[in-house]
């Protein structure tokens, strides 16, 4: 009998209809073996500003869909880009509603870095976040799948033989980490 899949969530990190970090994402559940089930967390729009006062009160149900869905999840994979050297604030707001949450303190955490050019900034703020956050991250740097920016598809990540291989770098770390190598 097979062990059933180990649960991936991706969190993308861009609000465009069109991204790269999405692209990124999706091709990356394409090419997931068996053991790896991966996920696309599609809420990310859809979550009210963080107020700890919210928090206290009665929790949002989006964000309490979000909770449970890094709950099920065995690993995180964020593929998140930079906006003026930083965290975009959408990702940012989703992060602090995971601060005070029970579902995300030693959560296995996986990075992409799309970028083609440059990208850093918010890959080291990210990472101090997560940190900061007690993600267990997986790799001391994002793995690099670089692609060209805004408008690139899954189908053009997918079509190079260079993207495929770095998504796979990614894919394998999680399936070690997770134990199903």
């Amino acid at each position: 009998m097979t062990a059933p899949a180990r649960r991936v969530l991706c969190l993308c990190g861009s609000l465009r209809r069109v991204s790269s970090n999405r692209a990124a994402l999706e091709a990356a559940r394409e090419l997931a073996p068996p053991t790896l089930e991966l996920a696309l967390y599609e809420g990310l729009g859809a979550l009210p500003l963080f107020n700890p006062d919210d928090e206290a009160a009665t929790v949002p149900a989006s964000v309490l869909t979000l909770r449970e869905a890094i709950g099920r999840a065995d690993a995180l994979l964020i593929a998140c880009p930079e906006y003026a050297h930083g965290v975009p604030g959408a990702f940012k707001n989703l992060l602090d509603w995971l601060v005070g949450s029970l579902e995300f303190p030693g959560k296995p955490v996986l990075l992409l870095n799309t970028a083609a050019r440059g990208s850093y900034h918010a890959q080291e703020a990210l990472a101090e976040t997560l940190f900061t956050m007690s993600a267990q991250l997986l790799a001391p740097q994002p793995v690099a799948v670089a692609l060209p920016g805004a408008g690139c598809t899954a189908a053009q990540v997918l079509a190079s033989a260079e993207r495929r291989a770095e998504l796979q770098v990614a894919l394998d770390i999680l399936a070690e980490a997770l134990c199903v190598a």
